[in-house]
This record gives structure tokens, sequence and C-alpha cells, in this order.
């Protein structure tokens, strides 16, 4: 069971200011693991201090760049799991500034299975990789045997990354699985731009009273809350069966962007939005629609996402309502 599995365990997660990553760290400190974090706190990959503000007397912390190779095998050592969650996020940051996604997404992982592999290999480990490796999907629901086909630089060195993971665990035996994540959703999100996700800049203009854009508006999309995201972490993370293989994460329903932006402000009592054509820098990296298949995670680790969309987003309304000074 998850509730005794992870007592006393030693965690390490990466990114552990981010989103996800002080969501699972939340989580794990519930459930009796020695949690630590590490996170760059660079401006623009997401971490906030004020993420694990109420756990940061329950974790260790340590301020570091997934690049420092160095750092990286000092904070392996002794480690029970991985959570190796760091990562350049913005598809448009990747286009302007290649170099550094390589360096991050790429180059930092391998750094990382290294020091595993040297330092640590009985270490489980959990990767989050993207749906953004797909591409312009050939067929909806996309499963995990769909043709590979970035159309941006994260979607390539995230691919990269990922499948260093499977190599070494394959290869080295260094325990690995990846989650492919589609738009995940909710408290602790970034919101004061883009880089994560729209849902973040809608939100925000939202909870401000302000009327946000839509562009195109008929592209489906599915959703996962970061509470089932977490669960997924710690399902797979305690799975034999998991190890090596590579998940889809879907939603609870498929939406258009103008039926989410609806459901959005329903959940919110009210808001305006207004439907405009894509930017031309965006719209040469869209991928029109797409959702997931996540039947295999369901059927080999009883996975599935538990949170409504509409509720989920009335959480995150409620979250930013109270909390938006910290996210600006």
């Amino acid at each position: 069971m998850v509730k005794d599995y992870f007592v006393g365990r030693k965690v390490l997660i990466t990114g552990g200011m981010g989103f996800i990553g002080s969501n699972l760290a939340r989580r794990l400190v519930g459930l009796g693991a020695e949690v630590q974090i590490v996170d760059s706190l660079i401006p623009e990959y997401g971490g906030n201090l004020f993420n694990v503000a109420d756990i940061q007397d329950k974790v260790k912390v340590n301020i570091s760049d997934v690049r420092d190779e160095y750092s990286m095998r000092y904070l392996v050592r002794e480690m029970d799991y991985l959570f190796n969650l760091a990562g350049q996020t913005s598809h448009l940051d990747s286009m302007n500034d290649p170099f550094t996604d390589l360096e991050i997404n790429c180059r930092a992982q391998l750094s990382i299975l290294e020091a595993c592999r040297k330092y640590n290999p009985a270490i489980r480990i959990v990767f989050t990789s993207t749906r953004q490796l797909y591409g312009k999907p050939d067929y909806l629901p996309v499963d995990e045997k769909h043709l590979l086909r970035p159309v941006d630089v994260n979607g390539i060195n995230k691919m990269a990354g990922e499948w260093y993971h499977i190599l070494y665990n394959n290869v080295y035996g260094i325990r690995a699985s990846a989650l492919r994540l589609t738009n995940t959703y909710g408290p602790g999100m970034r919101i004061k731009d883009a880089r994560q996700t729209f849902l973040g800049i809608w939100i925000r203009l939202l909870v401000e009273g302000k009327p946000f854009e839509v562009w195109g508006g008929e592209q489906l999309r599915d959703y996962t809350y970061v509470d089932d995201v977490v669960d997924a972490l710690l399902m797979t993370a305690m799975s034999r069966d998991a190890e090596g293989k590579i998940f889809n994460l879907g939603g609870d329903r498929v939406v258009s962007l103008r039926d989410t932006a609806k459901t959005l402000i329903e959940a919110n009592g009210g808001g305006e939005f207004v439907i405009r054509e894509f930017p031309p820098e965006r719209k040469r990296i869209d991928i029109g629609d797409y959702y997931s298949d996540d039947s295999l995670i369901r059927s080999i680790i009883g996975w599935k996402p538990q949170v409504f969309l509409q509720d989920g987003l009335a959480k995150t309304l409620r979250f930013y309502r109270e909390n938006l000074e910290h996210y600006l």
C-alpha cells in the first residue's frame, strides 16, 4: 500500500520547488518519507519558495542546478528513490535558446544517470516526460506505440532525456520508468507566463478579473490534475512491473480549448474570454488535437485519474484567489 510503503524511505526530488515536485514532496512527507529537494530556483523554470513553505521544516533543501554534476554525485548517494522532475518546460524558449534546453533536458539527464550508475546503482528512478514527444498526432487517442515526431527543440531534448533513462534501465539495470504527462494543472503551477501551460495565464487573468485569450479554440485536449500525477508517480515507483516502461497519463475527459475556457469560467462563477488566431511563432509548433490513450498504465499499475476537470479547476482557482501574490 502507498500508505505504508514510503515510511523511512530516502527520496530525492529534482525540481522539488516547482509545481509537480512540491506537490509530490508534500505527499511524501505525509507518507513518512525522508525527502531531499534539489532546485536551482532559476526564475524562468518554475521553482517557488512558497510552494514548500508549509513543509520547509520537514524536508531538506539543496539549492543546486541539475547541470552541476558534482552536486548530483553527492545528492544521489544513499537515496532509495529519485523522482527526476527538473527540466526546462517552455516550448518557445527552447526555440529561442536551444542550447540551454539541450543542457538541462538532455545533457544534465545523462549526467544524473551516470551519477546513479557510479554511486548508487540500486536507486529507483521515475522521470517526467511529455506528450510533446509525439508531435502532431497521426491518430487519436495517442498510445505509447505512436511515432515520436517532436515539433520543437524541447520535445527532441525531452525525448533524448527519456530514452537515456530507459537505456540505463535496459543496459545497466538502473531501474527507471518514464511518465509522458499531458496538460497538468493545479495549485502551485506557474501562472505569471505560459512557460509551463497556457492554463496558467488563463487562471491568473481570471483571478485578476481580466479577460483571457483562447488561441484557435477547437483543438481537443486532455488534462491531469496534479494530485492524480502525484498518484501516478508514487504508484509507478512502487511497481516492479513498471520498470523500464513508458506510460502516457491522461485525464477524465477530452475537451476543446473553447469548452475548457467555458468550464473554467463556470468554476470561477464568471469571467470572459476571447477567441484569437494563433500567433505565428506559436502556430509553427502547434500540434493540433491531442489526447492520450492511457490504458497501459491503467492495466499495469491500476492508475486512473480521480479528479474531474471542473472540480480540479475550482480547487486551483480557490488556491490562487488566496495566494496570488506569491506567484506573480
